[in-house]
């Protein structure tokens, strides 16, 4: 695991569309269309071997999860106090001393229990291995995004802002959606021993990310934002240009 063999090159040849957000004149997206037409998904719990040889059962959920605000926070919070022992195996540790900690930057985050998130069930639950918010959608016909912190249903997709001033003084803001690589974990990303985004066993989904992830980009781009996203999606798709493919995909299907 780790081996070369296991990834592709993360620099590769990309197409971008950029376009005015229709609800938002003064915003421009800014979309990496080779990720978001790959067929990249989730493969926690068929066949992911966890972003740590040592922690294989773990997916990405090792270090628990930094919130993004307060907002993000109190949400889980009260989810948390929501879930039963039927979905949430550390329970009783979680209502004893805690779902919340602080990290060596001062930045909240969910706390680390035995080796990893205190929402993560172990393999042998009686209730499944995964993520307990996760569960606790699932089971009461929720979206996994209403319920997790917003880094956890957020990746691997990036949303990124920068303010862009033109040569004629006027301004925009860039948001830009993209692949949340291996990198832009930081430096703790040069520990990981794999990582799923450029890994061809994850690039196994039966639709395009855009479409398989369509509740998450409309969450964080917006409805009308993601319906035009959706559009350069179908028309880059119906090009058909082999260099663009994300080299993970194209290489799963070789």
């Amino acid at each position: 695991m780790g081996t070369d063999e296991h990834r592709t090159p993360p620099d590769t040849a990309r197409a971008w569309i950029e376009f005015v957000d229709p609800d938002d004149s003064d915003q421009i997206l800014r979309c990496d269309l080779t990720w978001l037409t790959s067929t990249w998904t989730c493969i926690f719990g068929q066949g992911c071997p966890g972003i740590y040889a040592s922690r294989p059962n773990d997916g990405c959920c090792t270090h628990g999860a930094h919130f993004s605000d307060d907002d993000d926070e109190q949400r889980v919070r009260e989810y948390a106090g929501e879930l039963g022992p039927d979905v949430w195996q550390l329970r009783d540790e979680g209502l004893r001393n805690g779902v919340v900690e602080t990290d060596d930057d001062g930045e909240r985050k969910t706390r680390v229990v035995d080796g990893a998130c205190i929402f993560h069930n172990r393999p042998g639950f009686h209730g499944g291995t995964g993520c307990a918010l996760h569960m606790y959608a699932l089971h009461n016909e929720l979206h996994p995004l209403q319920t997790k912190p917003d880094v956890c249903w957020q990746l691997p997709l990036r949303r990124t802002y920068r303010d862009v001033t033109r040569p004629d003084g006027s301004t925009y803001l860039e948001i830009t959606i993209a692949e949340y690589r291996q990198r832009d974990w930081g430096a703790g990303g040069h520990d990981m021993d794999w990582y799923c985004t450029n890994a061809p066993s994850a690039h196994v989904g039966k639709e395009p990310l855009f479409r398989s992830n369509e509740p998450e980009l409309r969450e964080l781009i917006g409805d009308a934002a993601y319906e035009e996203l959706a559009r350069h999606c179908e028309q880059f798709l119906a090009a058909r240009l082999p260099l663009l493919t994300h080299p993970a995909s194209a290489r799963d299907r070789g």
